[in-house]
């Protein structure tokens, strides 16, 4: 199959259908890309962008079209530079009220990663060795490395309609998921709503806690590789992952929209529906194995939740 070698020359911080087309691609054609950090600065450090999330595309996908389900699984998210940044402090959101006083600062050295901001610290990327160390400040109690886990922060396609929110929230879309699963390996199913799809790709982490606690994850720029395949008529709810392990429900709402007990319920009745439908599970069945067997986690702190059932518990698909 054709193998395309993409370089974005301009990239966007909105999931608009009004782009031009980076790349006309067919399904089972492998795209090879790179992203930008979240603060607009490539693999060379050169900064390319504006902060804020830059999107890499939009991809047209041919055949694709409002009604059907892309899959986008990726072989390659790799770090390609041996540096990133995260905030020094947890987001207040992640944080009981009362504690907020006696935080410490969040601000460390002014202009250290960025210019103008002081409560950004850098990191270490091993590339060859995949790990990943605080470079400053040093704890006294402890080293902070460890491996790498590359994921991509942000990955939807042109919204429904004319809506074209920003690369900050998510929602059935995708967009700014933040979900540590959406990784080399795993495979990210969504809705279709316009000709084409219209892919985008980007933020991409060197390692995230679950719920993005920092406000980010590792910001690093990114190497890219992946296929899409489309299925007809097939278009879910919202993002779907799949791992070599466990199929995954995610309830994508933004942040501060709603509660995380409705990205919860979100999850779950998507979850139900998948199971009911690709594997022929009758719903009362789907319901205790969700019962029984479900992991949930917390994809952002203030939004939305990801519903997991293990694949070894499975029929095979209808």
């Amino acid at each position: 199959m054709p193998v395309h070698r993409v370089i974005a020359e301009t990239y966007y911080r909105t999931f608009s259908r009004l782009y031009p087309v980076l790349a006309h691609i067919k399904p089972g054609d492998t795209v090879v890309t790179k992203t930008l950090d979240s603060g607009g600065q490539d693999d060379k450090g050169v900064r390319r962008h504006v902060a804020g999330n830059p999107l890499t595309g939009p991809f047209f996908i041919e055949g694709a079209e409002a009604g059907d389900a892309i899959s986008v699984h990726f072989s390659k998210v790799r770090l390609n530079r041996n540096w990133g940044y995260t905030s020094l402090r947890l987001g207040l959101v992640a944080l009981m009220p009362e504690s907020i006083e006696t935080l410490h600062s969040s601000s460390y050295k002014m202009d250290l990663v960025r210019p103008g901001r002081a409560d950004l610290v850098p990191w270490d990327l091993d590339v060859q060795k995949a790990t990943v160390r605080l470079r400053e400040p040093a704890s006294a109690k402890m080293r902070l490395e460890f491996p790498a886990r590359p994921m991509l922060g942000c990955v939807g396609v042109a919204p429904a309609g004319d809506f074209a929110p920003t690369s900050g929230p998510s929602g059935p879309y995708g967009g700014n998921l933040d979900y540590n699963e959406i990784a080399e390996g795993s495979t990210l199913h969504l809705p279709v709503y316009h000709p084409g799809a219209l892919l985008y790709v980007g933020d991409g982490h060197a390692l995230q806690g679950d719920g993005e606690p920092l406000g980010n994850g590792i910001e690093t720029s990114m190497d890219v590789e992946f296929t899409v395949a489309v299925r007809k008529g097939a278009a879910p709810s919202g993002p779907r992952v799949e791992t070599t392990e466990h199929l995954i429900s995610i309830g994508s709402q933004p942040e501060f929209s709603s509660s995380l007990n409705r990205g919860l319920q979100m999850a779950t009745t998507d979850m139900v529906n998948w199971l009911a439908q690709d594997y022929g599970i009758e719903p009362w069945a789907a319901h205790l194995l969700v019962g029984v067997q479900g992991r949930y986690d917390v994809v952002t702190v203030a939004g939305s939740m990801a519903l997991k059932i293990a694949k070894r518990h499975l029929p095979p698909r209808a």
